[in-house]
């Protein structure tokens, strides 16, 4: 048995155990699935009367993590995106480069049935940052007017919170620690194999060395003379 100093109340074991399972690279691993998936949306109407067209092409970079102090398990993920995009007029088209970061809060959750869930709250648009670099005079004017930053904060807000409620990205938010744990059990538990005759021929041996050994006190006990007592004299033997 393990030394008394090693164990842990049950509440301190699965404090610990959520520390040392829901690790920055585990929850980095699974933001990451979404790194290197293509933007490619539009046309969207920006702008008063929602006279701009905007299209948008990027990607979606490898995110960061730093753990958050309290309680819970959870980080601070960064998730980079950098976009290229066109405004279009009725008369004429300008380009802008936008490197957004879009700050994520996941929490590691206790649920039913001995599962963890990874809780995400989504960014509001004003939390996205944006570095927007426009091609030209006429495009850092255009942007002053029609607000095309504002707009993309709000449109890359809603991508995210939509990515990540997915199907398969739900599923892979959620960890089955009962499945793992009764995998894992199955694999040291005793199991038949093709020892097991050669361990039943060595405990009958053993068995057999042991009677042998004892036989002489066994004869004495198995004696049917000893079993009722003294035994009736015989008549007819030798006075």
């Amino acid at each position: 048995m393990s030394d008394a100093t090693d164990q842990f109340s049950y509440g301190e074991f699965g404090r610990r155990f959520f520390a040392l399972a829901v690790t920055p690279e585990r929850i980095l691993a699974g933001v990451n699935t979404l790194a290197g998936q293509p933007i490619d949306v539009g046309p969207l109407g920006v702008g008063p009367g929602k006279i701009a067209k905007v299209t948008a092409k990027g990607t979606i970079g490898s995110a960061t993590a730093r753990p958050i102090a309290g309680d819970a398990v959870s980080y601070r993920v960064l998730l980079p995106i950098e976009l290229t995009f066109d405004v279009h007029l009725q008369v004429d088209r300008h380009r802008f480069h936008a490197d957004l970061e879009v700050p994520l809060i996941l929490t590691a959750l206790a649920i039913g049935e001995l599962k963890i869930f990874i809780d995400i709250a989504s960014p509001l648009p004003n939390q996205v940052k944006v570095h927007l670099r426009a091609e030209g005079l006429r495009a850092s004017l255009l942007n002053k007017v029609v607000g095309v930053d504002t707009e993309l904060q709000r449109f890359v807000a809603k991508y995210v919170k939509r990515e990540v409620t997915k199907p398969e990205i739900m599923a892979a938010r959620t960890i089955d620690v009962l499945q793992a744990v009764e995998g894992a059990w199955r694999s040291v538990a005793p199991r038949p194999s093709n020892e097991q005759p050669s361990l039943i021929a060595d405990l009958t041996d053993a068995l057999e060395a042991e009677i042998e050994e004892h036989q002489d006190l066994i004869s004495e006990l198995t004696d049917p003379r000893d079993r009722d007592g003294p035994q009736p004299r015989d008549p007819n033997s030798a006075r």
